[in-house]
C-alpha cells in the first residue's frame, strides 16, 4: 500500500468515474448511498445516545458503500446487503475510528466556545436556533472560522481511514495517519476535486433550475426532486474513485459469497 501523489487535473477526473459507475448500477448504488443517510439520521434522532452510535457507525457503512462501488466497478454480483459489509471487515478498528473522529470533532467545537460562548456548539449537538443577534457577532464569525480550520485536518484523517481499515486491515491510529499523509500530499488535485463538487453539486443545479424557474416555476419544482437522486450516488462513487485512485486495491478487497 502506497499513497500516490497525483496531478491536480485528477480531481476533476473523480466525478466523471462516480459518473461512470453509477450507469453501471444506478439502483445498487442509489440504495447503497440512501441507505447509508437514511440509517445515519434515524439513529442520531435517538434520544441521549444516538448521535455517538451514529458516528460509531458512520465508518461501518461508508465501508460497505465502498464496497458497493468497488463490486460494481469490477463487475461483481452484489445485492443490497452489500452495504452492511463492513461489518465483516476489521469491525474493532472501523469503531475506534469513528470514536476517534467523534471525539476530534467534539474538540474542536469546544474550542470555538472560546469565541462565541458556546452558541455554535449547541447549534451543532442540540439543534438548537440561533438569534439572529449572534448570527452577526463577530465572536460566532471566528468561532466558524476556528471551526473550518481544526476540522479540516479531522476530516482529512478520516476521509480514507474506514478503507484502510477495512481493505488493508491497519489499526484506527494507522489508518487515520495514512489518510491524513494521503490527503496532504493530494491537496492539489483535491482542490479542484471541491471545486468541481461545488459546480456540479451546487452552482450548475441552481444555473438550470433557475433557468427553468423562469419559465415554469412549477416544472423546476419536479425537477429539484430527483436532482439528489441522481447527484448523491455519483458523490458517493467519485470518493471510491479518488480511494482507487490514490491508493489502488488490495484486489480482494471484499467479496460477496
Amino acid at each position: 500500500m502506497q499513497a500516490r501523489q497525483l496531478p491536480s487535473g485528477r480531481g476533476f477526473a473523480w466525478l466523471g468515474e462516480g459518473l461512470q459507475i453509477w450507469r453501471r448500477n444506478p439502483a445498487l448504488l442509489t440504495f447503497a448511498s440512501f441507505g447509508y443517510l437514511l440509517l445515519l439520521i434515524l439513529v442520531s434522532v435517538v434520544p441521549f445516545l444516538g448521535q455517538v452510535i451514529a458516528s460509531l457507525l458512520m465508518p461501518i457503512l461508508s465501508l460497505g458503500v465502498l464496497n458497493t462501488c468497488q463490486a460494481i466497478d469490477k463487475g461483481r454480483k452484489a445485492g443490497p446487503d452489500v452495504l452492511f459489509s463492513g461489518f465483516q471487515q476489521n469491525l474493532p478498528a472501523l469503531v475506534t475510528i469513528g470514536l476517534i473522529y467523534l471525539a476530534g470533532s467534539l474538540l474542536v467545537l469546544l474550542l470555538t466556545s472560546l469565541a462565541d460562548g458556546g452558541t455554535l456548539l449547541k447549534v451543532m449537538t442540540s439543534g438548537g436556533k440561533i438569534e439572529a443577534e449572534a448570527a452577526t457577532s463577530t465572536g460566532f464569525t471566528v468561532a466558524l472560522l476556528i471551526a473550518i480550520t481544526l476540522s479540516t485536518p479531522v476530516m482529512m484523517a478520516y476521509w480514507f481511514a474506514p478503507l484502510l481499515a477495512g481493505w488493508w486491515k491497519l489499526s484506527a491510529p494507522k489508518a487515520m495517519f495514512f489518510s491524513f499523509y494521503a490527503c496532504l500530499r493530494n491537496w492539489r488535485p483535491f482542490l479542484t476535486y471541491s471545486i468541481a463538487l461545488a459546480l456540479f453539486g451546487a452552482v450548475l443545479p441552481g444555473i438550470l433550475l433557475g433557468l427553468v424557474g423562469m419559465a415554469s416555476p412549477m416544472l423546476a419544482t419536479l425537477l429539484s426532486v430527483p436532482l439528489p437522486l441522481l447527484l448523491i450516488p455519483i458523490v458517493f462513487a467519485s470518493f471510491y474513485a479518488n480511494a482507487r485512485d490514490i491508493f489502488g486495491e488490495p484486489g480482494n478487497a471484499f467479496e460477496q459469497p
